[in-house]
């Protein structure tokens, strides 16, 4: 059959979410992805993803925050296995700049439990960390990573056990409005395929689908860096909570070992390097190794020894670095999701579930102002 309730193009992150959030609601779907189910090709690569509830980016996420979290507990029932680990978080940098402002704006505004510790006693109380002098650190208890490649594979098998059906390999060539806007045509390498609504998650490729979003969500180049610490107590998972920095060089995140060998870093927005994503270089090269661990000799210095791996993600970012999710704007029966400018994946567990409203009563509870489509930065 051919005939869907909704079609998903994408099923990384926020289209595996949404394949599960519909299927448990009974609905006929199905889920096209161009690559491996899952694959490593697009954003959520490289083992794991910070989240945290001191959100310094606007403290208007952190209700969205909450449920995230709800539902990752509820996931991980599911699917028998640990998704979420908390470690605690830090939010680090001048006690001027934007990162502590605004984690302590979160933190004040949705009453969260969190401690202020100068460069000193978060060196002592972990020492992994090495500060600048005139850096200070909220940490906030609940924060951790979560499993990002395990998460993909347990919704999608979620939604698989409640009658999904999900297309590998199988690239969309055009999706088109029918029958006055009350459904969706989408056409593959392979088929063609008929639904009351189609959803486009597709990360870095969503433009190519969505072509009034090429101005609006550009694909930029990231690298993460895994390290043998010197000092492997100091990264232990027990003992180093995952960070978000604002320094000097620019605005590091990281995580302790686990799973995989060795510390790992990340640098926001690496050389700002915009990208194709057919096109991207996937071949780490020497200088993205030197501004990684540029970052690592200056604040994590127990953390310098030999490289154990390097792998190239991809960020889609909006101008103003907030989401896109929303009806298509000449089409209610098309919802988009993208521009999730290197934060998203935290959200993916809710995002799903605002897609499932989104599809099924052209609506949601949820307050998505922030990501409309026609907000005033997203307006060339």
């Amino acid at each position: 059959m051919s005939d869907y309730d909704a079609i998903v193009v994408g099923c990384g992150s926020m289209g595996s979410a949404a394949l599960f959030h519909l299927a448990s609601r009974g609905r006929r779907v199905l889920g096209l992805e161009q690559f491996d189910v899952p694959n490593d090709l697009g954003s959520s690569a490289g083992t794991n993803r910070i989240i945290r509830l001191a959100y310094a980016e606007d403290p208007r996420y952190v209700p969205l925050l909450r449920r995230a979290y709800t539902l990752w507990h509820e996931l991980e029932h599911l699917a028998d296995e640990q998704l979420l680990i908390q470690t605690g978080s830090i939010d680090a940098g001048r006690e001027d700049g934007a990162i502590i402002t605004g984690s302590k704006r979160s933190c004040r505004e949705h009453d969260l439990p969190h401690e202020v510790l100068d460069a000193g006693m978060l060196r002592r109380r972990f020492p992994g960390y090495q500060l600048a002098s005139d850096m200070i650190a909220i940490y906030q208890p609940q924060g951790g990573f979560l499993m990002s490649e395990r998460c993909i594979v347990a919704h999608l098998n979620g939604a698989l056990a409640r009658g999904a059906e999900v297309h590998g390999r199988e690239t969309v060539t055009g999706w088109e409005p029918i029958e006055n806007d009350t459904r969706i045509r989408v056409c593959t390498d392979t088929g063609v395929y008929h639904a009351r609504s189609l959803v486009v998650t597709a990360g870095p490729w969503t433009a190519n689908l969505v072509p009034d979003l090429r101005p609006l969500a550009k694909p930029e180049r990231q690298v993460l860096l895994w390290v043998q610490p010197l000092v492997p107590a100091h990264f232990h998972v027990s003992n180093f909570p995952v960070f978000y920095m604002e320094a000097e060089e620019g605005r590091f995140y990281g995580f302790p070992a686990y799973s995989v060998p060795g510390f790992k870093i990340g640098k926001y927005n690496h050389l700002r390097q915009q990208v194709q994503p057919e096109t991207v270089d996937r071949v780490c090269q020497p200088q993205d190794e030197q501004v990684l661990r540029e970052g690592i000799r200056r604040y994590f210095p127990d953390a310098a020894g030999p490289t154990l791996a390097m792998k190239v993600c991809m960020f889609t970012n909006t101008p103003d670095e907030y989401f896109i999710i929303d009806h298509h704007p000449s089409s209610r029966s098309v919802v988009v999701a993208g521009g999730f400018s290197g934060h998203g994946f935290k959200f993916s567990s809710v995002v799903g579930e605002i897609l499932a409203d989104l599809v099924l009563d052209g609506r949601t509870s949820v307050n998505i102002d922030l990501f409309r489509w026609d907000r005033p930065a997203l307006r060339l």
